[in-house]
């Protein structure tokens, strides 16, 4: 249900603009991946994917930091302190000529970037409950998802016309004006009864509180292994359609049709969620999830690549099973957290994200000539998801029963 008078539509565009510039400070720079490592001098390409998942763990590591701060301070001066950490990570992607400095620049952007995507959640779960908020999320996603359509195009382009620095600079620039906005037109959602009066406990408190919430923990571990197997996807993408199918041109386009894969699925959860609610869509998914990437493995069990349309053909109905588990799972971890929305927020944010990132790295460095080793761990991590949601559920039975 709905806990605010402000106007619903520009509340949700306005949270989709916040965790694009996320998903922007990923997207837009995979075809540059190349041209990054030239001028930095990488030798190895697998070494490229580092420049993706290292956003990822500061990501994780910041929500630690912004989440608890925010039950406290408010959400709106935390998003201020996070895009400040932001600017001055991307001065330094923009200016550094050695690889570490680059990596550690990917982290600190992610830091700073962790606290407008953290906020976003907190916001929600401030605003809306139930599977209302799911429904919400949903719409949230679907907004969010026409940037990964547009950010390679976009990218390739700046690539093109100026430089790969160009990608960073227009980032930080679409940042600033979504920050304006933000300042401009959102009012504080942590109203001030359920402010918390900082001490250094606070984490302590909130982390305690967050364990003793078995469902919380669970659909966030859950969370961990659908976004590290995604990952993969993300750091690998590049070097699978330009490196293994010699597809460099149409590398924006293939990703942008399969973002919009994610984009309908998230788009159709935001009207059967109500109805059927989020445990019931979560366990279908997943159940799709484990079942798509074990065809593919089993098919092209020999490691040759099938021919692109089929690729892509597989690749859509997997992210199209995803498009349903992000928003979903998110929801069904934060729906017990409401009394610790930034603290529980955070530890969600976190946990996911450090699992995501050691498994998207592994998974990541057997995907040279075939496809099969991520599949492989679409599989393994989506059957480990599914059995830990069944350890979850009280009413297994009835609930494969009415799938």
């Amino acid at each position: 249900m709905r806990k605010s008078d402000t106007s619903q539509a520009e509340f949700v565009v306005l949270m989709a603009a916040l965790m694009s510039i996320v998903a922007l400070s990923i997207d837009a720079v995979l075809p540059a991946l190349p041209n990054i490592g030239a001028h930095l001098n990488i030798t190895d390409p697998n070494q490229n994917q580092k420049i993706i998942t290292m956003i990822f763990l500061g990501l994780g590591i910041g929500q630690l930091v912004f989440g608890p701060l925010s039950d406290s301070f408010g959400r709106k001066p935390i998003v201020y302190m996070g895009f400040t950490v932001f600017i001055a990570a991307s001065i330094i992607c923009i200016t550094t000529k050695n690889f570490e400095m680059m990596i550690f620049g990917r982290i600190l952007q992610g830091v700073g970037l962790a606290s407008p995507r953290t906020m976003c959640i907190a916001m929600v779960r401030d605003t809306y409950s139930g599977d209302y908020m799911a429904k919400i999320l949903s719409i949230v996603v679907m907004i969010f998802i026409l940037v990964p359509v547009i950010a390679p195009t976009l990218g390739q382009a700046l690539m093109v016309y100026f430089s790969w620095k160009s990608i960073f600079i227009f980032t930080l620039c679409f940042g600033v004006l979504v920050m304006l906005w933000f300042w401009l037109r959102q009012n504080e959602t942590l109203k001030e009864k359920y402010k918390i009066p900082y001490r250094l406990s606070i984490f302590k408190t909130g982390t305690i509180e967050f364990f003793k919430i078995r469902s919380a923990v669970i659909y966030t571990i859950l969370s961990g292994l659908i976004t590290g197997s995604f990952m993969v996807y993300l750091s690998t993408s590049q070097q699978i359609f330009e490196k293994q199918y010699g597809l460099a041109e149409e590398f924006p386009l293939i990703f942008a049709s399969l973002a919009i894969s994610v984009g309908l699925a998230t788009f159709l959860n935001s009207r059967l969620v109500v109805k059927f609610g989020m445990r019931r869509i979560v366990h279908t998914a997943m159940l799709s999830f484990v079942g798509i990437s074990l065809l593919y493995v089993l098919v092209f069990y020999g490691g040759v690549n099938p021919p692109i349309e089929v690729l892509v053909g597989f690749f859509a109905l997997q992210f199209f099973t995803i498009g349903f588990l992000f928003g979903n799972l998110r929801a069904l971890a934060m729906e017990p957290l409401g009394h610790i929305a930034g603290v529980g927020s955070a530890l969600n944010g976190f946990l996911s994200t450090v699992m995501a990132v050691p498994i998207a790295n592994f998974i990541g460095s057997f995907v040279v000539k075939s496809v099969v080793p991520l599949f492989s761990g679409f599989f393994v991590c989506g059957l480990i998801a599914l059995l830990l949601f069944y350890s979850n559920s009280s009413k297994v039975v009835k609930l494969i029963k009415q799938v």
